[in-house]
């Protein structure tokens, strides 16, 4: 994996699953979503390391020899494209500490995982962003990236999921 001056990246180990579950922590404080963090170490560690990973993490670690925490992370995993007949990446989280940011951290991640979709023939490399955070948008169209506007992300979780599993498969739609 590259290093930049101040970043080295990594793929996470399962040694690292301490410090992935306080980046992720530390992104759900960013989103205002803590009430709705449910990550464990064990769940963590099953989907990254287990026998069937359902996904994978890199790591940024500072330069420094005396620097305990990990600056930032991705966590992603391959999707399909029907429309292009080829696998995808999907960054499904980034997140780099308050003080590491503007210094090259996240581009290094992003720049990576584009090698690495790049590099497993992917047609495309996506991820989503908060509608609130211009911040990340703007960062990401610098970078060349299309913030989609007519596209909304459908999600159905805890409850709603159980009740729909539960249904019929025929019936009034």
């Amino acid at each position: 994996m590259p290093s930049i001056d101040r970043f080295e990246l990594r793929a996470a180990t399962d040694a690292d699953v301490p410090q992935l579950l306080e980046l992720i922590y530390g992104l759900a404080e960013y989103e205002h979503l803590t009430h709705l963090f449910e990550c464990t170490a064990d769940r963590l560690r099953e989907n990254l390391f287990g026998p069937q990973p359902s996904a994978q993490a890199i790591i940024a670690w500072l330069n420094e020899p005396s620097e305990t925490a990990a600056a930032g992370f991705a966590l992603y995993f391959y999707n399909f494209s029907t429309f292009l007949g080829l696998k995808g990446l999907y960054l499904e989280d980034l997140y780099v500490r308050p003080e590491y940011r503007s210094q090259g951290c996240g581009r290094a991640l992003l720049v990576t995982l584009a090698r690495i979709a790049q590099s497993q023939g992917c047609g495309r490399f996506e991820w989503s962003v908060l509608d609130w955070n211009t911040r990340a948008q703007q960062f990401y169209e610098g970078l060349g990236a299309t913030v989609l506007p007519d596209w909304r992300i459908v999600r159905v979780t805890g409850a709603a999921l159980s009740t729909l599993a539960q249904q019929p498969l025929e019936g009034p739609s």
